[in-house]
């Protein structure tokens, strides 16, 4: 019976506010979302321009290609940029993104250091058009967007990849936030489920509380070695913020926020979705229902600072990274 310690009953995961797809799609989203606003967010093209009026810092538009002529004309596209990202406009998941850091002697080189020539890049954008990596596969557009140059304090915690921030955002409140670390196991991905690392954040300060990686604990990275616990994210207030006011930007009441930190630009907009996954509960050690409880009795109309400084308030959380380091501290 063994096999049973790493199983839970579903008494206690509801005694903890963890809450299950049905609720999320029933209760939040189904409730929130309005269905004709999901364009908005399904389609990383219009995301861009609309947080362009809004004023809200996303990554630099270097162009688009919508049709199979224009595949031909990406090495003009290209010409000057020395590391760039093409990704599927209705793409999720991470599917069908490639990153390009540098270009050297005509090719194309990847974070892993595998090259690329121009041919294998314009093969790669002409999948996209087709809908190989698209919702539905569906006929889609290739976005292409300057390099991002993180934030270099965060350089360790990562493995061949940009280091992403979800946050979750409910009636414009950030609810719950965590980093996604890319690791060799997910092949410089920021996606849990390949094996990235999955960072709890205290929503008062930005700091680690605990992390995971293939749903169990972890307390390093796995291939940089470096502790969690000291982990925290620069310009927090500032991330914040950008979060929340993706309330007003789409109407959008449960959204997810994809958040980067760019050495130059600060925090930036990577994406937003409107049916964001449940794994963030698992990372942080906490469910989400008694937050979004508690927001549903707050009043309409309240300022995009005042909701953060509310949610700092009262989802504040003490590190488990910081216990279990002490506690291991004085066993020894």
């Amino acid at each position: 019976m063994s096999w049973l310690k790493d199983w839970t009953w579903p008494g206690r995961l509801q005694d903890k506010g963890i809450i299950g797809m049905n609720r999320r799609n029933i209760r939040y989203i189904g409730r929130y979302n309005s269905r004709r606003l999901y364009p908005l967010v399904d389609d990383k093209l219009k995301t861009k321009l609309l947080a362009q009026q809004y004023g809200i810092t996303t990554p630099e538009l270097i162009g688009t290609v919508a049709t199979q002529f224009g595949v031909k004309h990406i090495g003009d596209m290209l010409t000057g940029h020395n590391g760039f990202v093409i990704k599927p406009a209705k793409g999720s998941g991470g599917k069908g993104i490639l990153v390009i850091e540098k270009v050297v002697d005509n090719q194309f080189v990847k974070p892993s250091g595998a090259q690329q020539t121009l041919e294998d890049v314009e093969r790669h954008v002409s999948n996209i058009l087709s809908g190989l990596y698209s919702l539905g596969g569906s006929p889609d557009v290739a976005i292409i967007e300057t390099l991002i140059n993180f934030e270099e304090s965060l350089m360790a915690y990562t493995y061949e990849g940009v280091p992403d921030i979800r946050v979750i955002v409910f009636k414009g409140y950030p609810v719950m936030a965590m980093m996604r670390l890319s690791t060799a196991a997910s092949d410089g991905k920021a996606n849990l489920h390949q094996g990235a690392v999955g960072v709890g954040l205290n929503i008062a300060t930005g700091e680690a509380l605990r992390g995971v990686q293939f749903d169990r604990p972890c307390f390093s990275h796995p291939d940089t070695g470096h502790d969690l616990a000291s982990l925290v994210v620069p310009q927090w207030d500032t991330l914040l913020n950008l979060a929340a006011g993706c309330y007003e930007m789409t109407g959008l009441g449960y959204l997810g926020t994809d958040m980067v930190l760019d050495r130059q630009h600060g925090p930036m907009l990577l994406e937003l979705n409107a049916r964001p996954g449940l794994a963030i509960q698992m990372t942080n050690g906490e469910g989400l229902r008694r937050r979004l409880d508690l927001i549903e009795r707050q009043p309409e109309g309240v300022a995009v600072e005042e909701r953060v400084a509310f949610a700092q308030h009262h989802f504040a959380r003490k590190s488990e990274l910081v216990e279990t380091s002490d506690t291991t501290l004085s066993s020894a």
